[in-house]
């Protein structure tokens, strides 16, 4: 149904103002100077909303203009720049589910700049190595930071539906669950001790679970000594966690807080070359390190999965390893429920004695 206005201006000019509502349909508004150029635009609208040939706000905003009023929202602004350069002046309208289920597909056979098999030695096999393709949880990736752009525009009334609900998701791995067994830690530990920025921060990897970036990235304003807890506030999911600094993680940086630097308050500052970098760059002493402990198919991120791995066969439940990790659902940490088995049995037998059905 559509209803009218008259409105008269400070300067004593007359204006109309339509207002269409019909049920399943964000409402629309426009603004003429004469009665009948309202009155034509409100029946056309309501019968093209009726005819389903109606776009509403959808054809009057692009998708750039979408991701600026989103941009702040964004939690993941690098592949919204990707999405920009996908659909960037395009209009609402035309940003449908078949044009985003061509783009999953092209995400998916294109090559990305990582190798499928590691490097011989051989130069002239090594530049016939072939490229991997993205994973399906990559793609993923790709798919929600587009799927919340385009939800801030239904919340905006510029579109009606979310097109990215009719997509289907590229299936996922279970998740790579590679973790230290206790002789390789010890090899690694003993590998890194030589490097005291390495062996700090491969410590406080493996006993607080955080990720490598939230690890180097550390400044002194989120460590408290007296409460033993380290904050962080920039994570990969937005959600601000604590993790426990105990142990030798705890001793090593009250040692490092002695001699800090009164000009910059990051635990892992860049060297004087790299004065432009976020944080000190590890990657060459962590490569001689593995090979030093002949350790083999481990990466940095492993460490998070050791962490947890351990927990879970110290008997941590769960629910619990997934707020140390900052796991916003159970599905990410099920991948280590099979190394709590004891723990599993042993709650099992603490039921069947309280139900008097024990041993």
């Amino acid at each position: 149904m559509a209803s009218i206005e008259k409105r008269v201006t400070r300067e004593g000019n007359t204006t109309y103002r339509v207002k269409v509502r019909i049920k399943g349909f964000a409402p629309e508004t426009a603004s003429f100077e004469r009665l009948t150029d309202a009155r034509q635009w409100s029946a056309k609208t309501e019968a093209d909303m009726r005819a389903g040939r109606h776009f509403g706000q959808s054809k009057r905003h692009t998708f750039n203009e979408l991701a600026d009023e989103y941009q702040t929202h964004a939690k993941d602004p690098d592949r919204l720049i990707y999405w920009r350069g996908v659909f960037g002046a395009d209009m609402l309208s035309n940003v449908t589910s078949t044009r985003i289920a061509k783009e999953r597909d092209r995400l998916l056979a294109e090559d990305t700049t990582r190798f499928a098999t590691p490097a011989t030695g051989d130069m002239v096999a090594d530049t016939k190595r072939t490229r991997q393709k993205r994973s399906g949880a990559t793609v993923n990736r790709y798919l929600a930071a587009l799927s919340s752009c385009l939800s801030h525009g239904v919340i905006l009334e510029w579109i009606e539906r979310n097109p990215c609900e009719r997509i289907k998701k590229p299936a996922e791995n279970k998740g790579r669950a590679r973790f230290l067994d206790d002789d390789e830690r010890e090899r690694l530990l003993a590998a890194c001790r030589p490097h005291a920025d390495l062996y700090l921060a491969v410590v406080l990897a493996l006993t607080t679970g955080a990720r490598q970036a939230e690890v180097m990235t550390l400044r002194w304003g989120q460590i408290d000594f007296r409460r033993q807890v380290i904050t962080l506030s920039k994570t990969k999911n937005g959600e601000t966690r604590s993790i426990p600094l105990v142990g030798e993680a705890f001793t090593l940086l009250q040692e490092r807080a002695k001699v800090r630097s009164l000009t910059d308050d990051r635990i892992f500052p860049p060297t004087s070359r790299a004065k432009k970098s976020e944080c000190l760059d590890l990657r060459a002493p962590w490569e001689d390190a593995l090979k030093t402990a002949a350790i083999t198919d481990f990466h940095w991120h492993d460490l998070r999965h050791t962490s947890a791995s351990h927990l879970a066969m110290s008997g941590v439940s769960l629910v619990e390893i997934a707020k140390v990790l900052g796991h916003r659902t159970l599905a990410m940490v099920a991948r280590y429920a099979h190394l709590s088995d004891e723990h599993i049995v042993s709650t099992g037998e603490k039921l069947a004695a309280r139900l008097g059905v024990g041993k």
